[in-house]
């Protein structure tokens, strides 16, 4: 288990498959997704403002979905889903080339790796679409910093450091995910 997986474990925002099933979002619920509109469902909005994770996987212009599917830390502000990445990884060169869908699943359904098998547990989760857009906002990667250490609290020191220099050096790049 990873460093960042474990400490958001162990955090208090994370969402199980049991509290998705308490609050009716289950398998009779995930006819309804991905859920496509301009305002998400509150129970959505109280399961991102929660969640330690989402998700996310770029979209193809045929409205496929990619094969990436990685857990990520995120902030849920303006009613976005922000994350900080790599300039290499798949959710920033999909942008870069010009694949600006997304879809984004909602909990923490564990890892999804291809070593050991696919884990498709994050499928049973409320997701939807959204615009995916690069932000160079040096005010929405203060707020996601802010939003890291309260949600992330054991492991943003030695992070935190690592995404702000990757942000002004242009290795890392903020993107921002609007439902709808």
């Amino acid at each position: 288990m990873s460093a960042k997986r474990r400490t958001a474990a162990a955090s208090s925002v994370s969402v199980t498959r049991r509290e998705l099933l308490a609050l009716g979002v289950g398998a009779a619920a995930t006819l309804a997704w991905p859920y496509r509109g301009d305002a998400l469902p509150a129970d959505v909005t109280g399961l991102l403002e929660r969640s330690g994770f989402v998700y996310v996987s770029p979209l193809r212009t045929d409205g496929a979905e990619s094969r990436c599917h990685g857990e990520v830390w995120y902030g849920w502000l303006d009613g976005r889903v922000v994350l900080i990445t790599a300039k290499t990884s798949w959710k920033a060169r999909a942008l870069e080339r010009g694949l600006t869908r997304a879809r984004v699943w909602v909990g923490d359904h564990g890892r999804v790796g291809r070593l050991l098998g696919s884990n498709d547990a994050f499928r049973q989760a409320p997701s939807f679409e959204a615009a995916a857009a690069r932000s160079r906002d040096e005010a929405l990667l203060d707020r996601l910093m802010a939003a890291f250490r309260s949600k992330y609290p054991g492991e943003i020191q030695s992070w935190e450091p690592r995404m702000r220099e990757g942000f002004a050096s242009g290795d890392r790049v903020l993107i921002t995910y609007t439902p709808g």
